[in-house]
């Protein structure tokens, strides 16, 4: 499980706890990106081949052979190389989280509009580093909808983040593996209709599952998310 912008691993507790409780003894990893939780490395400086390298290695060291791989939000910049390097061996699916997928060769800074855009490059050309959200905005963009709990949660976990690799274009060749979609319905932070566009520019999924949630689906809908992916796991052999 691989964590979006301004969050890290701590943002899978709540899907975690639920995929204990509903498939016990399935092996489930959240991993840190650089720069996040206990694994080290320079935001400022930060590239998303050091982020799938962290992944892999991550992986690697916890032992697992197997990979169903699930990314959420900014993660679509990340898992389509973690996919590449596990190899259609140990890929045995991909789950994207509503997630943002820039065009071949593109930048996530291309997925943007308007202030937006304007605001992520204005960071970048500083000291590549975007201080942690402020928590009235990142209530709006990942919150709507939430319990008082569930959104406390989030914005008790929100972090600096690289704003370098949003200049950075990302290349995609992905082992065939089957794909699936989970579609965020009430997203502010990335709309339905821009999901869409994000799953042609991946070259198209097996399937889209539609959520009515926030974008933080992983703490506004736990117990349904950890349905769809032990559903998703067993369908390819893996937890059964």
């Amino acid at each position: 499980m691989v964590h979006g912008g301004s969050h890290a691993a701590d943002c899978w507790d709540p899907t975690v706890s639920e995929l204990a409780r509903q498939a016990p003894g399935l092996r489930v990893l959240a991993v840190d990106l650089p720069g996040r939780g206990a694994v080290p490395g320079d935001l400022a400086t930060l590239t998303v081949s050091a982020c799938v390298d962290s992944v892999v290695a991550q992986i690697d060291a916890a032992g697992i052979e197997r990979v169903v791989l699930v990314g959420h939000s900014m993660a679509g910049i990340t898992v389509p190389g973690v996919a590449a390097a596990l190899g259609a061996d140990r890929l045995v699916r991909t789950v994207f989280v509503s997630c943002c997928v820039p065009p071949e060769g593109k930048a996530v800074i291309d997925t943007l509009h308007g202030p937006l855009r304007m605001m992520a490059r204005l960071r970048a050309q500083g000291n590549g580093v975007s201080p942690p959200m402020p928590r009235r905005l990142a209530s709006w963009f990942f919150c709507n909808g939430m319990s008082p709990e569930q959104r406390a949660f989030v914005l008790g976990r929100i972090y600096a983040e690289s704003s370098k690799v949003t200049l950075e274009p990302v290349h995609r060749s992905m082992p065939a593996a089957p794909r699936t979609w989970i579609l965020t319905e009430r997203d502010r932070s990335l709309r339905p209709r821009a999901q869409r566009h994000f799953i042609d520019n991946l070259g198209g999924v097996d399937e889209v599952v539609s959520l009515d949630t926030c974008h933080d689906a992983m703490v506004s809908a736990p117990a349904e998310l950890a349905a769809l992916l032990i559903a998703r796991t067993r369908d390819c052999g893996v937890g059964a």
